[in-house]
């Protein structure tokens, strides 16, 4: 098998022309014409995890964040980005990225978040593209039996493994609507709100996004990296599902670039 053939399964489920204009998922590096020996899965590209590659021999690696987000003008060491494209060249390993356009699909980043909290009756938060192919960043949905805020908030807390996270004074008692986005959700706050979430539960909010609930909407804040943490998980099911017989690994590597005390 093919390393093309394996960036086919990925296209095929999170379709390129989805990712946003900013965006640069796709082939970063390396060359997709070489035979496949086995895959690396993880979020971010560092040289810990390209070690951990050369080390494990794996000439593939997946990640949802690009490694190369903007042009370089030059590679040399001078950043971990320039080191890690010189490793990977050296050794023969491809670098492939899906990102924004993995957030975008329904059963992307944001429905693994669904999919962990068990939400029913799912609706697109923001939507994308055409209407009738329901992709779009964000989910909408609501919880089998309502929990009590506090309690729900401590299960969100243990089931994306955070450290800790960031929240607002429950509005209600109890939540039943649930609104998640993997990665930087700040920006669709006002989507969660119409939709009458009683949560909103996303990443990278500032300070005074905070103020914005009115008392009507609870935000948590579980960090980007914890949000999007079992995108690997997706990549996992997309190529297992159809090459069973080739090595696909998850990085052992943390490469959550925030620490607490």
């Amino acid at each position: 098998m093919y390393i093309k053939e394996i960036i086919s399964l990925i296209e095929d489920y999170a379709p390129l022309k989805f990712q946003a204009s900013f965006d640069n998922s796709g082939l970063l590096c390396g060359n997709p014409e070489r035979e496949l020996t086995s895959i690396l899965l993880c979020i971010d590209v560092t040289e810990e995890v390209i070690k951990e590659a050369i080390d494990k021999g794996h000439n593939l690696i997946i990640s949802h964040h690009p490694l190369i987000f903007s042009g370089l003008k030059h590679i040399t060491p001078a950043t971990y980005v320039e080191r890690c494209v010189i490793d990977a060249i050296k050794h023969d390993i491809t670098i492939y990225a899906a990102h924004t356009n993995m957030d975008v699909v329904s059963n992307g980043v944001s429905g693994r978040m669904a999919d962990k909290l068990d939400l029913y009756h799912r609706q697109i938060l923001q939507p994308e593209g055409d209407p009738m192919d329901g992709n779009g960043f964000g989910i909408i949905g609501e919880l089998q039996q309502p929990v009590e805020s506090m309690a729900f908030l401590q299960q969100v807390k243990e089931i994306f493994r955070c450290d800790r996270l960031r929240y607002t004074t429950p509005h209600t008692p109890f939540i039943q609507r649930v609104a998640v986005c993997g990665g930087a959700g700040a920006s669709f706050f006002k989507q969660a709100l119409a939709g009458q979430s009683d949560i909103y539960i996303s990443g990278d909010f500032k300070y005074h996004d905070f103020f914005l609930t009115e008392n009507r909407i609870m935000i948590a804040d579980i960090g980007h990296y914890e949000s999007e943490q079992f995108t690997k998980e997706i990549f996992y099911e997309i190529l297992t599902k159809k090459i069973s017989k080739f090595a696909v690994q998850f990085s052992e590597i943390n490469t959550n670039p925030i620490k607490y005390l």
